[in-house]
């Protein structure tokens, strides 16, 4: 049996290289039409593939885009608000700020230009 080497995220969508521009923008990746690379190798393709309906239900998988790591507290929220509003100026929507609970760490829900959810961790 072969070993898997790579894996590719797919994503549904109404508007694929509109979605992937965003994503390129979000992550530093490079925008390739409908698909997103990052230019150092490491992290997955991102291809975003047009589909006929539209997102009725909340995602069974999201990104989290990592920008708080390693930081606690008012410092972990304040990494997550910054990275928000460049966020918001791409077009993502802000949905709500989950504060640590003693368990997790404080994390931001959002969505992107077409409304899947991610969160900012």
């Amino acid at each position: 049996m072969a070993s898997v080497k790579q894996i590719q995220v797919t994503f549904d969508c109404a508007e694929p290289e509109l979605v992937a521009r965003f994503w390129s923008q979000v992550l530093g990746y490079e925008h390739m039409g409908s698909a997103c690379v990052d230019p150092s190798g490491v992290g997955p393709r991102l291809y975003f593939q047009r589909v006929p309906e539209g997102k009725v239900v909340k995602n069974r998988l999201h990104l989290d885009v990592r920008v708080g790591t390693g930081l606690v507290g008012d410092e972990r929220v304040a990494a997550l608000e910054s990275e928000c509003a460049r966020l918001v100026a791409l077009g993502a929507v802000r949905v709500r700020l989950l504060r640590a609970d003693g368990v997790n760490e404080s994390c931001l829900v959002m969505q992107d230009i077409e409304g899947n959810e991610f969160c900012l961790d």
